[in-house]
């Protein structure tokens, strides 16, 4: 086993104990490995673990990827990062899932773009739950009035609300941002839309999203190491 995929198995052993402490049900929380500025290389080695499900940030780098790996069938993209509107043809093209729609702008590119004979593109309303100004997403009062505006659009299935909770946030601080996610997504099914995605985990906050009801935590350095963005 290399370095990498036994990364990735302490991730997965970690998910499995926070659920068990949490009395939540067994595989209740899905592993997003985020593969962003690492190479195609190194996905393999994890895809070979078991690991299906990567989330990438930056979508020519992405694309390029998407290219590289193009054998492996049964791969699943997850695109995580902000999308500019020059990009949305790639995106609708090639992913699987969208964690990061928090205009109704992009949302309409994507359905347009997206090729009917695929299956609707996954989504999640990206929320900015601490009203972070450098960060993207909607506001958490706008949030439930976008996801059933986005929900009209063809090619497109609204799966749930996805957020990155505020850098150096306590423990407390942490599961009330999480609380509010969680809440978010009960006013969404209350107002007729059938999500069941809290995209809301990272590396350094995954034990508290688990916690806290999280059905997709995006881990990226831990598995794959730190980043170096030169």
């Amino acid at each position: 086993m290399t370095s990498l995929q036994h990364n990735y198995q302490a991730v997965l052993s970690e998910i499995a104990r926070t659920e068990a402490a949490a009395h939540r049900k067994p595989g209740g929380t899905k592993l997003v490995a985020v593969s962003k500025t690492f190479p195609a290389s190194d996905i393999r080695e994890v895809y070979a673990a078991g690991c299906r499900d990567f989330g990438e940030n930056y979508i020519q780098e992405w694309y390029e990827k998407t290219r590289e790996l193009a054998d492996l069938p049964d791969i699943v993209w997850h695109v995580i990062g902000d999308i500019q509107s020059n990009k949305t043809k790639y995106v609708a093209e090639r992913a699987h899932w969208v964690h990061t729609v928090g205009r109704l702008k992009t949302a309409q590119r994507l359905s347009t773009q997206r090729p009917s004979e695929m299956p609707p593109l996954q989504v999640c309303i990206e929320v900015n739950i601490a009203a972070e100004p450098n960060k993207h997403g909607v506001a958490p009062e706008e949030a439930v009035a976008l996801a059933v505006e986005v929900a009209k659009l063809a090619n497109i299935q609204v799966r749930g609300l996805m957020c990155v909770a505020k850098a150096g946030s306590s423990a407390e601080e942490l599961r009330r941002q999480f609380g509010r996610m969680r809440q978010l997504l009960t006013d969404l099914n209350n107002a007729g839309i059938a999500a069941d995605v809290l995209s809301i985990g990272m590396s350094a906050d995954m034990e508290i999203a688990v916690e806290c009801g999280a059905t997709h935590v995006r881990v990226g350095s831990a598995i794959f190491g730190r980043r170096d963005y030169r």
